[in-house]
């Protein structure tokens, strides 16, 4: 008898650093049945799909190719990394007026042939490009998910656990707001198993400098973020098609949270088969509310002058 269930089907639009790590890291991981890479370099995409293609007899079997924007039809997540490189010393948000233009004529292609899957943007300044591309797509905002402070986050708890020499996946803690220079840490909630972090101020302020900086790090010693972007990249996808309700620090569009409207920021959000399924209120202290508007109305202004 034929297998007629729906085949699971991810698009990757951008084979660059960031897009190719995903691609590969999905593969490895078995998360779907069909995998599609689309870029503006269709030699690229035609050379990344045949060298996985190649390495199918290790894996459970996987339908890849270099494809089109026709390909997105039956997609149940399409990941958008495509867009100009961040360089040296250069903000993500210097990147917009180079990436918007882009991003349009993107995000016009895909909405020709996709209306109901889940669009998963980690194109920066990803916290912009995900309000613009809401606006542009006119979906539901739940199947709009940025990648967020999720990397962030796992920078922050993976330098905590350094310190404390703990485990990683036993500190919990989180950044909030903007993907970049005005995100704020969550010292208030930080916590082993509920136990206060033994930390003085001026490991704080080092873990969270090295945090806030770790991209321009990385990117000055190696020209781009890739591996550890792809694994959160991963990570929500799972939760997605997994339908896992996970609690992810995405970014999606907030309304009345600790006073921020109508931007899209990275908060604590239960994750599913519909996408964000329901922010998660933190009950964080009146100076972090401060530092969290203040992430908020520096990408109003940003969002206002497109």
């Amino acid at each position: 008898m034929l297998n007629t269930q729906k085949k699971t089907r991810i698009v990757v639009i951008g084979v660059g650093a960031v897009g190719s790590t995903t691609a590969y890291t999905l593969l490895l991981r078995s998360r779907m049945d069909e995998l599609v890479l689309i870029d503006a370099d269709k030699g690229k995409a035609i050379g990344d799909a045949l060298d996985m293609n190649h390495g199918l007899p290790f894996l459970n079997r996987t339908k890849i190719w270099a494809g089109n924007y026709e390909d997105c039809a039956e997609a149940d997540i399409i990941i958008i990394t495509a867009g100009a490189a961040q360089k040296p010393g250069e903000s993500r948000i210097d990147l917009l007026k180079r990436n918007v233009v882009i991003y349009q004529s993107i995000t016009d292609e895909v909405l020709k042939h996709n209306q109901n899957g889940i669009l998963l943007i980690a194109s920066n300044p990803v916290d912009v490009m995900s309000y613009f591309t809401w606006k542009k797509s006119g979906w539901p905002v739940n199947r709009i998910i940025g990648s967020g402070t999720l990397l962030d986050s796992a920078r922050f708890r993976y330098l905590i656990g350094e310190k404390l020499e703990i485990d990683p996946r036993s500190v919990h803690a989180h950044i909030i707001g903007e993907h970049g220079d005005s995100e704020v840490p969550v010292w208030s909630l930080a916590n082993i198993a509920g136990t206060d972090l033994s930390l003085s101020d001026e490991d704080k302020t080092e873990i969270f400098g090295n945090t806030k900086n770790a991209a321009a790090q990385i990117i000055e010693a190696k020209g781009a973020t890739n591996y550890a972007i792809a694994l959160a990249l991963d990570r929500i996808c799972t939760a997605i098609l997994a339908n896992e309700a996970a609690v992810l620090n995405v970014s999606t569009l907030l309304t009345n949270y600790h006073g921020v409207s109508d931007v899209f920021l990275g908060v604590p959000c239960i994750v599913d088969r519909t996408g964000v399924r329901e922010t998660l209120s933190l009950k964080i202290t009146d100076q972090e509310k401060e530092q969290l508007n203040a992430s908020a109305n520096k990408l109003k202004e940003i969002i206002e002058s497109i």
